[in-house]
Order: C-alpha cells, then sequence, then structure tokens
C-alpha cells in the first residue's frame, strides 16, 4: 500500500554576493596568470550573467565545504519541520572519497539517528536523491524526509588547480595559453550552491507540491562518455581512472578537473535525455500540454533553449514559452542543486496556485542520463 507524498518546503543556499562575468577570472584566478581566451564567447552563449562561489575573495580558497553548504541549505527549509525519518543527499562532487557526502552532511547537522542515503552521479544526482525521499515516505518508511542537491564546482575550478598541467605542457601551450577547451569550456559553465526539499504525507501551510511521479532513464547502453572527472580517456574511447594514474600524471593531466566533449553534447544531448524518454512517457502516461502549467527544465545553457523547445515540438508536447521556468542567468549552473534552486525560486514567487501541475526536466551528460519530475499544487 503507498501513500501520496508532499513536496512541502524548499530551500537554496547560495554562498557569498553574485559573481558577474566581469569578475568571474578575478575570483576563479586565471591560469598562467592570462585570461582565458574562450571566455567571452561561452559566456554570451550560456547566457548566464552571474553566479556564486564558496571562494574567500580575499584569498582565493574555498570558505565552505560541500556538506557545509548543503546543511546550510537544509536548515533553510526553517527550524519548525519536525523529526525527519531520512535524510538523502545527491552532489557530483563530495569533499572526500570515503566516508559519503551524506554521512558528512548527517554530521553538520547533528540531527540524531536516521537513515541516511548518498546518491552519484552530476546533475542526476539531487534527482536521485529526490526518488529515493519520495519512495520512503510513499511506502510509508518515512513519516519525513529530505533530499538535497549540491555543487561545490569551484574546488576543481580554481586556476591554481591547472598550474602544473599548463607548466607540464608549457611548450605545446606557448600559442595558446588557455586549458585544451574541452576543459576550459565548464570553468565558464558550472558553480556553487545547494538546495533542499522536505517531503511528508500530508500538505503544510498554505501551498504544497503533490509528488506524482518520478521517471529516470539512461542511454549509457548506446552512448560513450561525455561528462567526467577523476579519469581520462584512453585511444579506445574508455575511461581509465584516478586509481591507475601515478599522483604525478593526476596533476600533469588535471586528472580531477571536471571534462566534457562537447561535440558529443551537441549531437546527443536533446535526443537521448529529452526527446526519447519523454516521448516514451508521453506514451506510457498520456501526458498533454494541457497537463503542464510549468516547466522548469534543468538547462545547462541558454544555447539549448530552442533545441530544447523544437525537440517538445516534434514529439507533440508544445508547451507555450511562458510557461517556462529558469533562473539560469540570475543563478547559473550549479549541477544536481539547479533543480532545487529553480524550484525554490518559483515556489517562493507566488505564481504557483493550486491545481497548477509541475513537470521538471533534469539531463545529465554524464552517459546521457535523464529524470522527469511532475508534481501538482494543492492547497
Amino acid at each position: 500500500m503507498t501513500t501520496d507524498v508532499f513536496l512541502t518546503r524548499t530551500a537554496a543556499f547560495l554562498p557569498f554576493s553574485p559573481v558577474s562575468n566581469e569578475d568571474i577570472e578575478d575570483v576563479l584566478g586565471r591560469i598562467g596568470g592570462k585570461a582565458s581566451r574562450a571566455r567571452r564567447l561561452i559566456l554570451r552563449s550560456n547566457g548566464i550573467q552571474s553566479r556564486h562561489y564558496a571562494i574567500d575573495r580575499a584569498t582565493g580558497e574555498l570558505a565552505m565545504s560541500n556538506a557545509q553548504l548543503t546543511a546550510s541549505a537544509i536548515r533553510a527549509l526553517g527550524d519548525d519541520v519536525g523529526p525527519v525519518d531520512c535524510l538523502v543527499t545527491g552532489t557530483s562532487l563530495p569533499d572526500q572519497l570515503m566516508p559519503n557526502h551524506a554521512v558528512m552532511v548527517h554530521g553538520e547537522l547533528g540531527w540524531p539517528r536516521l537513515e541516511v542515503v548518498a546518491c552519484a552521479g552530476i546533475c542526476l544526482a539531487g534527482t536521485t536523491a529526490l526518488k529515493h525521499a519520495w519512495l520512503s515516505v510513499r511506502a510509508g518508511d518515512a513519516r519525513r524526509a529530505v533530499a538535497t542537491g549540491s555543487e561545490l564546482a569551484s574546488a576543481v575550478m580554481r586556476g591554481s588547480r591547472f598550474e602544473a598541467e599548463l607548466e607540464h605542457k608549457l611548450e605545446a601551450l606557448e600559442a595558446r595559453p588557455e586549458l585544451a577547451f574541452e576543459k576550459d569550456f565548464l570553468r565558464w559553465m558550472l558553480s556553487d550552491g545547494a538546495g533542499a526539499v522536505l517531503l511528508e504525507r500530508e500538505p503544510r501551510g498554505p501551498l504544497s507540491l503533490r509528488v506524482e511521479w518520478i521517471d529516470l532513464s539512461s542511454a549509457a547502453h548506446e552512448l560513450p562518455v561525455c561528462m567526467y572527472a577523476g579519469a581520462e580517456k584512453n585511444a579506445e574511447g574508455g575511461l581509465d581512472g584516478w586509481g591507475r594514474k601515478s599522483p604525478a600524471e593526476w596533476q600533469r593531466e588535471s586528472t580531477f578537473a571536471v571534462k566534457q566533449d562537447v561535440r558529443l553534447l551537441n549531437e546527443n544531448i536533446v535526443r537521448a535525455t529529452l526527446g526519447e524518454p519523454l516521448a516514451a512517457i508521453v506514451e506510457r502516461r498520456g501526458l498533454k500540454p494541457a497537463d503542464i502549467d510549468w516547466f522548469l527544465p534543468h538547462l545547462s545553457s541558454h544555447y539549448f533553449v530552442e533545441p530544447v523547445a523544437e525537440c517538445l515540438e516534434s514529439i507533440g508536447l508544445p508547451i507555450p514559452r511562458e510557461r517556462w521556468f529558469s533562473n539560469l542567468a540570475s543563478k547559473g549552473n550549479t549541477g544536481s542543486a539547479s533543480p532545487y534552486i529553480m524550484l525554490d525560486e518559483l515556489f517562493r514567487s507566488g505564481r504557483i496556485r493550486p491545481g497548477h501541475k509541475l513537470l521538471m526536466f533534469v539531463p545529465e551528460s554524464g552517459r546521457f542520463s535523464s529524470g522527469f519530475i511532475y508534481m501538482e499544487a494543492v492547497a
């Protein structure tokens, strides 16, 4: 027997003041003391105007851990949430390899003993966490569950992290001092932040969202790795993980930098993460445009707005642009935290009315996975 599950609280935490496009390189730091040639082109394409970093501007060092960011978002849910039975976290880059991110967040919170689960991945990690929390409440195992998404991308994006690689490749890079595009590209795309939601068996307050379903899927059976960290691609197109490299190679190759095959991304991301899985959902669930009052797509870049709109049209689910909601321009791309931060802003805006139905779309380019979350607002 299952029970209805209601999303009753949302929260977001964005460290320090917003960083503008003009200040971004001053905060992240230059590589080899030289400005990136790709920065302006990428920022013009992605449409991001400001973002946040957990970096102390005076020292250039991290001022917070990922666990602290996540705990801050959870505390922002309020002091009156009541006892929580299940805490599920999702992140791309935890502060350490072991132990898992969720137990570190639990330690930061100091909550009593409870079920704690960590979900790994990239952008979809936060959505996977939400599904586990939702299922826990739905199955009756938990009365209340908290799910989170968080990212501390600046931990591997600061200029100082690439000095060893630059020195090693100095001769080859003399004419082009910035990093290879696959690495430099993501330095201007990703930023820091955390979000959290509270799930309960009953609605609470003036507005709650009943979570109707969450569908996840992967296209890894047909597509190679596109976005990765802690590894290097080998001649066969597979990955050689950090454990197969020496510490000297970690530095020379910036092994722990986040890398992305942009060509592979552009050729497959819309089809593999939106078109094919959503077409299957439309057929299975009978989803129609009239069933969607708010469409919340996690967009890594404004570049994908038109391709996403064209794809929706092609599968018979055209959603008018006035029903879309995104805060990419003002909050940046915070990976697994982005859906939470986006939902929090819309939830608190007062624009959602009882009866409104929301469809969230969360793609991930790691090996092309995606998630869809469908909710209905109730008073």
